[in-house]
């Protein structure tokens, strides 16, 4: 084995690696999103039963802010492997394949780019919420575990954006469908 197949070896098991814990993750938003659906239909019944002695969550619109930023960085991920971002190809699916190469590679940098941003402002924020002891109005829980729960997603979308434009370089070869 020459080193151009070990380091195509290892870039394979690296991507397989990441792809399967980009679907886990996408999993786990998945329950964390019904289990907020599950919490809202509750907390609107308890509203609708107030009269009985029964109420609402409390804080519930704390928990659902807090976690469906968690659910929507859970896929971005998965998105990402996927190359299922949004994109306008309308014209570039005529260009010739080194035009539309290029397009897909330059989309893919910004995405890298624009996830790398996202992951270190997230972190800032989180830093900033725990500096300052800052809580949700009802339930009193710290601010930053909102944050705390997103990182490590957001931080594997950075990966995954690194590894798809990989995948693209990689797979540079005319005549092949672009993803």
């Amino acid at each position: 084995m020459n080193l151009l197949e070990g380091t195509t070896a290892m870039l394979t098991t690296s991507h397989d690696y990441v792809d399967w814990s980009a679907r886990q993750l996408a999993k786990l938003g998945g329950i964390v999103l019904l289990l907020l659906a599950v919490m809202t239909v509750i907390s609107v019944i308890g509203r609708g039963i107030n009269a009985y002695g029964f109420g609402p969550i409390q804080g519930d619109f704390e928990l659902i802010e807090h976690g469906t930023a968690f659910v929507v960085f859970c896929a971005l991920p998965y998105c990402q492997m996927r190359f299922g971002h949004v994109s306008v190809d309308v014209l570039a699916r005529h260009f010739p394949y080194p035009l539309s190469w290029g397009i897909a590679l330059i989309s893919q940098l910004a995405m890298m780019v624009m996830a790398f941003v996202i992951c270190r402002q997230l972190y800032l924020g989180m830093m900033d919420k725990l500096n300052w002891g800052e809580t949700t109005f009802i339930i009193q829980f710290p601010v930053w575990w909102g944050y705390a729960a997103s990182l490590p997603a957001s931080m594997l979308w950075v990966v995954c954006a690194a590894m798809a434009s990989l995948s693209i370089l990689r797979n540079y070869a005319p005549g092949d469908d672009l993803p």
